[in-house]
């Protein structure tokens, strides 16, 4: 008798492959993004969330723009090839996926970085706090 696991089959695997495959155009980790902020970032590393939070700990060498702020003139300063990466509070909030589509509605180039603020404390990371 089948459980609640399997009651509905697993998809085949070439549909499992293209599915799980598209993912990582979509997002990527905290693990990958602190990797890749370690050797040179070549995206710009995006925390959505309010000034306040940011204030409170963020990842080092995000830049704060919250996602209801992300608008033409704000992205001025960067060609219009510059990868973003999103991030919010954690998987319990969905300001990253709000960020990247109003990115990717000004045709900017963007992932979400799964798992937010929660996940880079997960993976035994610093956040940067701001001194006043």
């Amino acid at each position: 008798m089948p459980t609640d696991v399997t009651v509905v089959a697993p998809a085949p695997s070439h549909l499992a492959r293209e599915h799980f495959g598209a993912e990582f155009t979509f997002e990527t980790d905290c693990w990958d993004v602190h990797e890749s902020l370690s050797k040179g970032a070549d995206f710009v590393l995006l925390d959505v969330r309010g000034p306040a939070l940011f204030a409170k700990g963020h990842i080092p060498g995000a830049i704060n723009l919250p996602h209801g702020k992300i608008v033409t003139s704000k992205m001025a300063q960067w060609s219009d090839d510059t990868i973003f990466v999103t991030y919010c509070a954690g998987p319990h909030c969905n300001g990253a996926a709000r960020g990247a589509l109003r990115l990717a509605e000004l045709g900017r180039p963007v992932k979400i970085m799964a798992g937010g603020v929660t996940g880079w404390l997960d993976e035994g990371f610093a956040l940067q706090v701001e001194r006043n």
